[in-house]
């Protein structure tokens, strides 16, 4: 896995050696940031945006995210071959100042002790398997950690239906092999 643009263009991202963790597809990032650049519905400028990455992983879009000018990013990552992997990609590429890791659980925001401040861009990718991504935009709404200018970015597998639109406004959706993007702001 590689950074696709950006300065760190190219650079190699390490993944656990494991199956337990499902790292974003190359093919995946590249379509989620060349909707951010060109969509004329989900455009976002990441010069200077303070992301949100919920369940990080190995950190690939964040790190993408701060390769293309982002000004900061927050991981949460709580399984821990991830978050050593996540920890080592930050340090390789010398990031550590404009990144915050936490070792928690993202549907335990509120408990979280999270800078409070309003995201750019959040970012979640929770596991297919997980159901409850009401309890996260709940989190994200009492919070108060994105406004109407956010631009939330969830990651799904095409199969699952959450329907998303009941807590969100889709504004644009994207289908990619077996994965689904929904592009949204709150509702």
């Amino acid at each position: 896995m590689r950074v696709i643009a950006g300065d760190f263009k190219g650079k190699k991202l390490l993944i656990p050696l494991d199956k337990s963790t499902r790292p974003l597809k190359d093919m995946v990032r590249e379509s989620i940031f060349n909707i951010l650049d060109h969509s004329s519905k989900a455009s976002m400028k990441l010069i200077n945006s303070k992301v949100l990455d919920l369940f990080s992983g190995t950190g690939s879009f964040g790190i993408e995210c701060l390769s293309r000018g982002a000004k900061n990013v927050v991981f949460f990552e709580n399984y821990i071959n991830s978050l050593n992997v996540l920890k080592k990609n930050v340090f390789n590429l010398k990031l550590e100042e404009k990144t915050n890791i936490y070792n928690f659980n993202a549907y335990n925001l509120e408990n979280s002790n999270l800078y409070i401040e309003i995201f750019d861009i959040i970012f979640l990718d929770p596991p297919f398997k997980d159901k409850e991504i009401k309890i996260i935009i709940d989190q994200i709404k009492r919070l108060k950690i994105a406004d109407k200018e956010t631009l939330l970015i969830i990651h799904r597998n095409k199969k699952t239906n959450d329907n998303i639109s009941q807590y969100l406004k889709i504004i644009e959706e994207k289908n990619y092999g077996l994965s689904k993007i929904f592009f949204c702001k709150l509702a």
